[in-house]
């Protein structure tokens, strides 16, 4: 199990960024967050086996349809414990 924060920033937020990522850490067995932050982009806390949370880092870069990503931070985070893969406001 690894952990890992993102940082994504472009136009990903009113586009349903964090509803994509939602489906697709949760169809990959991850489990944490995305939320949006007061600079205008998302951040994604993530939880699970690595090939897993590689899978969506890739798809990070390119959100869903109406997303425009213009950059995709990542920063190994300490492991903890979430229940599912949430949406915070």
């Amino acid at each position: 199990m690894i952990a890992r924060r993102y940082k994504v920033r472009g136009r990903v937020q009113g586009v349903g960024f964090r509803d994509f990522v939602q489906r697709a850490a949760t169809s990959l067995g991850l489990k944490g967050f995305a939320r949006n932050d007061d600079d205008g982009s998302v951040e994604i806390m993530v939880v699970g086996p690595e090939d897993s949370v590689s899978a969506l880092a890739g798809l990070l870069h390119s959100g869903p349809r109406m997303a425009d990503v213009r950059g995709v931070e990542e920063h190994e985070a300490p492991v903890q414990q979430y229940g599912s893969f949430d949406i915070k406001p």
